[in-house]
């Protein structure tokens, strides 16, 4: 995989010089604001004295006039994310798949840092950037109890998710004007994440896809306004264990097309869909693929380790020791410098990567050195994490152009409404 750059010059250097990307645009193009953008062209909000509450910062009436589409607003809208389905891999695949090539592009957005699901789908969820949501990561440091915990298929039973992420979602602030609905696995419906991240709706609970797409037009063609969110992880799982450049994967993105294809063409011009995603997804050789604490090294001064492959998060035993700070600095940029970016996380706050403000007890949640991946690669703790692990062939978390920029489109209804 090519190194990447930033696309702008707004990023800050990393601790070695090397110029990092800009942070993510919360209060612009962003995931924080296609929930919130979207309930603003949706009819029951547009016409209720709630509406100021769904600030449009995306500009999504504009865009979709622009585009030659009803600017709103609309009976039902549909969000749909694609877990893992970023910008890039959207953009040279059209070729296998006719509904998103016909789809019309809005996008691309920012992710969250890090380009990671629990951190994305909370931003998503409440339209609050990651200094706020506290959802920092794959794994983080819960600080009041000195443990690092899961944030998403293991989460600590000890950790209650709306206290761990207190901020209200854009479904509960919905609730006062609809039902909105979610469509998605049925393992999801109680999930420590959904609560923490996405709490509010009606769950609506489909195993298969063909099964959720069905559960999904089925809502929409009803005479009640709907406001609807609809997961899809399967192409996630996909890349993760075969490759987003697979074969497989390139099968789970056709399934993907159909079931946007029959969705549009249950529901009419009433209905808005919109596909984004959480992240994007970068494919690592195995030989790419390292458990770094077999290096003495790189892990002498470190209390916890967290975060995930692609941005591993330190904490450090004396995060005020400026020397020792240096000598672990020193050692991973010997080590793996040419191939990941080695950060402050106070310069990364300061820089607003994770929001204009953080919530408190959230700073000493993230580490207090991030070494994020730039180049192929992915770093592993085999002390906590099993070997199988690496294994894994598609990853995300670090903040690479191709990781951290996701689609938002527009899948055109082709049914006739009612």
């Amino acid at each position: 995989m090519p190194e990447q750059t930033p696309h702008d010059d707004l990023g800050l250097e990393d601790l070695t010089g090397a110029p990092f990307p800009s942070p993510p645009r919360y209060r612009g193009a962003s995931i924080a604001n296609v929930l919130s953008s979207a309930a603003s062209v949706f009819r029951p909000v547009a016409e209720s004295d709630h509406s100021d509450r769904f600030p449009d910062r995306l500009a999504l009436a504009s865009a979709l006039a622009d585009r030659g589409l009803s600017g709103g607003p609309y009976r039902n809208v549909c969000v749909v994310l694609v877990d893992g389905l970023g910008e890039g891999l959207v953009n040279r695949n059209l070729g296998h798949a006719a509904a998103l090539r016909r789809s019309i592009s809005l996008g691309p957005l920012d992710a969250a840092l890090p380009s990671t699901t629990a951190a994305s789908l909370a931003v998503l969820g409440t339209g609050a950037p990651v200094g706020q949501t506290g959802m920092a990561g794959y794994d983080v440091l819960d600080p009041e109890r000195d443990v690092v915990v899961n944030q998403l298929s293991g989460w600590d039973p000890a950790v209650d998710p709306a206290a761990w992420q207190p901020i209200s979602t854009v479904f509960e602030r919905l609730g006062q004007v609809c039902r909105p609905v979610t469509v998605s696995m049925p393992a999801y419906e109680t999930s420590a994440l959904t609560e923490a991240a996405l709490r509010g709706t009606e769950f609506v609970g489909a195993g298969s896809t063909t099964a959720r797409i069905s559960q999904a037009a089925e809502v929409l063609s009803t005479r009640t306004p709907t406001f609807m969110y609809l997961y899809w992880g399967e192409l996630d799982q996909t890349g993760h264990q075969h490759g987003c450049t697979s074969g497989r994967w390139t099968e789970a993105l056709e399934e993907l097309d159909l079931g946007l294809k029959r969705l549009a063409a249950r529901v009419g011009p009433e209905t808005l869909i919109l596909l984004t995603a959480d992240h994007g997804m970068v494919d690592i050789p195995e030989s790419d693929r390292h458990d770094y604490s077999q290096f003495p090294e790189l892990i002498d001064g470190v209390r916890h380790t967290a975060g995930e492959p692609r941005m591993v998060q330190l904490h450090l035993e004396e995060p005020e020791d400026e020397s020792a700070k240096a000598r672990l600095v020193a050692a991973w940029s010997h080590r793996f410098g040419d191939r990941a970016w080695i950060l402050d996380r106070d310069e990364l706050i300061d820089a607003g990567y994770f929001g204009p403000d953080l919530r408190q007890g959230v700073r000493r949640r993230i580490g207090d050195l991030i070494i994020a991946a730039r180049g192929s690669l992915a770093l592993y703790d085999l002390r906590r994490t099993r070997p199988s692990a690496l294994s894994m062939v598609g990853q995300h978390g670090s903040w690479t152009d191709e990781e951290r920029l996701v689609p938002l489109r527009v899948i055109p209804a082709t049914g006739a409404g009612r």
